[in-house]
């Protein structure tokens, strides 16, 4: 009877572990919405922001990676998803509509954004300092620049008067902001504008048809999630067409593209991954001020500009934060 009861214990007994591993609580989930496509090193900026929290994932964290490529109509539908799953927070990295999408689908599960606007005319928050609610993250401030972004196109290319400014019309707040700030700095400089629209890859190639036809001296183009994914095509149609193109995020001159001037977007992908930390570890959105970019870097490709024909002034070249060979 003893050496039975014996048996017994030692099956309850090694029954104790898997009880123990079945109710180990489940890692808290990170919704990662990007509306455009994955760079590794903005990924990789993400990551170190959690780990710099203590949060490393697949230990301590799980995060759920969703990448539009552009395909904004996808937003409403996948943040619905995000809220019946209860995910721990949603982490808007580098897009106005998916940060917007986020905030109207829920008022109770965290937001950490980056945008390119005033998060506070975006309907975010209600102001910088305490945003009040459940979201907060960072201002890159891209259509601020573009002025400033116009202006170091000129100069590198003083004998271009007509330029033609790319926007994608699905992607509403940044087409609306160069649309707007564009043509007033264009305006000063004495500058011809032309408009152009896509948001497929056929019809950027159907906008350089159109810019080449048009006999468009360079190009301008605005801030977009989409065209960020298309960079290696950018690249491939301006060389061939011999079209002197300005983008804002760097990654364009590194695939190829001649200048880009902007925030450092890498940065503010690293401030997110660092605000979703806090907050899994107990801080309120609410009470995290929104953290604005300082970091704008202008990154020319020599190379690209040999190719064109185009000689860089020494201005520019001395003010460059990085001249790619």
């Amino acid at each position: 009877m003893r050496r039975r009861e014996f048996i017994a214990g030692l099956g309850t007994a090694a029954a104790w572990p898997v009880v123990a591993r079945a109710q180990q609580p489940a890692l808290p989930v990170v919704g990662f919405v990007n509306s455009g496509s994955s760079f590794a090193g903005r990924a990789d900026a993400f990551r170190k922001g959690l780990n710099e929290a203590g949060f490393i994932e697949g230990q301590n964290v799980r995060v759920e990676y969703q990448l539009l490529d552009g395909q904004f109509d996808r937003l409403p539908s996948l943040m619905a998803d995000l809220v019946r799953r209860r995910v721990a927070v949603i982490a808007t990295p580098a897009g106005n509509l998916a940060a917007q999408a986020a905030k109207a689908a829920t008022t109770t599960i965290p937001i950490v954004f980056s945008v390119s606007e005033d998060p506070v005319k975006l309907g975010l928050v209600a102001n910088l300092a305490r945003p009040g609610g459940n979201a907060t993250g960072f201002n890159f401030f891209n259509s601020e620049v573009d002025a400033k972004r116009l202006g170091l196109l000129h100069e590198l290319v003083p004998k271009a008067n007509r330029i033609a400014v790319l926007v994608n019309p699905a992607n509403v707040s940044p087409a609306e902001a160069t649309l707007r700030d564009v043509p007033e700095a264009a305006r000063a400089l004495g500058l011809q504008i032309q408009t152009l629209n896509a948001s497929t890859s056929r019809e950027i190639e159907a906008a350089f048809d159109a810019l080449v036809r048009d006999r468009a001296d360079a190009l301008f183009v605005g801030p977009d999630a989409f065209f960020d994914s298309r960079r290696v095509q950018f690249a491939i149609l301006g060389a061939s067409n011999r079209i002197p193109t300005s983008y804002a995020p760097r990654e364009f001159v590194e695939a190829g593209g001649l200048m880009s001037y902007g925030a450092n977007i890498a940065d503010s992908f690293h401030q997110v991954g660092r605000y979703t930390g806090q907050i899994l570890k107990g801080a309120k959105p609410a009470d995290q001020p929104v953290v604005q970019s300082t970091k704008f870097e202008l990154v020319i490709n020599l190379t690209t500009a040999k190719a064109l024909g185009l000689a860089i002034p020494e201005t520019l070249l001395a003010t460059a934060d990085e001249v790619i060979q």
